[in-house]
């Protein structure tokens, strides 16, 4: 019996635990000297001597069927050391994850690699370094067609530059691509601008969605730091998620704010094809935001006439992940079924040790279709995939 335990399940946000050399080594010499190293990016803090046990766990466990057990039995383990989780950095150990898990299909996205490039100052960095990332998380899921490569391209850099970076992306075997869903640069262009269109042509003609997600949000910082400076002792959480309780109150802010440019920008009216997934910001927002933009359409509208509703468009064009935890049964009240989607976040911890469990206890009154459609069918139609064959 899988963890899924007889469900069909497509999971939309997972990661990997990268090893050090997970750039370097798809890198040519030439790009090599532009790539910060997996513990000179200063946003995660990274033990080389436990991504060290990670090698030597996944060697002992591929040689002792007993050891392999193990470690299925606990792959939600989340007190484990993280690289030595089931298929944390290898491709192979990944597939038997998923055969583990028995989820469908998997979009696969780094960790520490996004902020090996994610934070450079310098564009050439930058470029070099989203061209090697897309390269390797492309390389990383391409002998399993269940696992679906989530690459990184900064529309910072311009859409010509952009475009290029997502052209190879695709060409390089990832499935799509995660965007900054904010401009750090007050005198730039925003993204919602014709001058991007290109950029989102592509993937309305590819019929694949964007990816939005924590943290890749164009170093948007939405709570001010004096209010770290409140005379208390720091709660702290950890993880790769904002790690303080405010922090986590305002994390879907860059998200909400850039999805409203794009509506009301008309950038998906321009890109009918066009679709977005928003991942690790939770969901708990959205019933409040589909209110608030039909009210700011409302009271604009002597100004700014549109022929579709704002939350039309967005419940369209946009489904969202809630964490685990988070009252789907509540949500589906609100929103309806059709814009949720599972996702496990495995194996980063915030996915929790039992993301299933966690969701199930808060879908009490949720029909058998209503389940089905959060944990599959969404997002199946959504991404126009094909069940995987028995």
């Amino acid at each position: 019996m899988t963890y899924a335990a007889g469900r069909r399940i497509f999971d939309v946000d997972s990661h990997l635990f990268e090893l050090d050399d997970f750039l370097h080594a798809v890198a040519t010499p030439d790009e090599l000297p532009h790539l910060v190293p997996i513990d000179g990016q200063t946003e995660l803090p990274v033990s080389l001597d436990a991504i060290e046990r990670g090698r030597d766990y996944l060697a002992r466990r591929n040689a002792d069927p007993e050891v392999m057990a193990t470690f299925e039995a606990t792959m939600f383990d989340v007190r484990r050391n993280p690289w030595s989780r089931l298929g944390a950095f290898d491709p192979a150990d990944r597939s038997h994850a998923l055969d583990v898990l028995g989820f469908e299909y998997q979009i696969v996205l780094g960790t520490f690699s996004i902020h090996q490039i994610a934070h450079v100052e310098d564009s050439k960095a930058l470029e070099v370094g989203a061209r090697v990332h897309n390269r390797a998380m492309g390389r990383f899921c391409a002998g399993d067609d269940r696992l679906l490569a989530g690459g990184y391209v900064p529309l910072s850099l311009g859409p010509e530059i952009a475009g290029s970076l997502l052209d190879e992306a695709f060409a390089d075997g990832c499935y799509t691509v995660m965007l900054d869903t904010n401009e750090a640069d007050p005198t730039a262009r925003s993204f919602t601008h014709p001058d991007f269109d290109p950029v989102w042509a592509r993937f309305a003609e590819r019929g694949i969605p964007v990816l939005f997600h924590i943290a890749v949000n164009g170093h948007y910082e939405p709570v001010s730091p004096s209010f770290r400076n409140n005379g208390r002792v720091s709660n702290a959480l950890g993880g790769d998620a904002p790690d303080t309780t405010l922090g986590l109150m305002a994390m879907n802010n860059s998200a909400e704010l850039f999805l409203s440019a794009m509506i009301f920008d008309e950038v998906f009216e321009r890109h009918p094809g066009l679709r977005c997934l928003s991942l690790e910001h939770g969901a708990s927002w959205v019933p409040g935001w589909l209110h608030k933009l039909d009210f700011v359409e409302r009271t604009t509208r002597h100004v700014s006439p549109r022929t579709r509703s704002a939350s039309e468009v967005a419940r369209e064009r946009l489904r969202v992940s809630p964490f685990a935890g988070e009252s789907v049964g509540w949500l589906m009240e609100q929103l309806g079924s059709e814009m949720l989607c599972f996702a496990s976040d495995y194996p980063h911890p915030e996915g929790s040790s039992d993301p299933i469990r966690k969701f199930e206890a808060t879908m009490d009154g949720v029909d058998d279709d209503a389940r089905a459609a959060f944990y599959a069918g969404n997002i199946e139609r959504f991404l126009g995939l094909s069940p995987v064959a028995p």
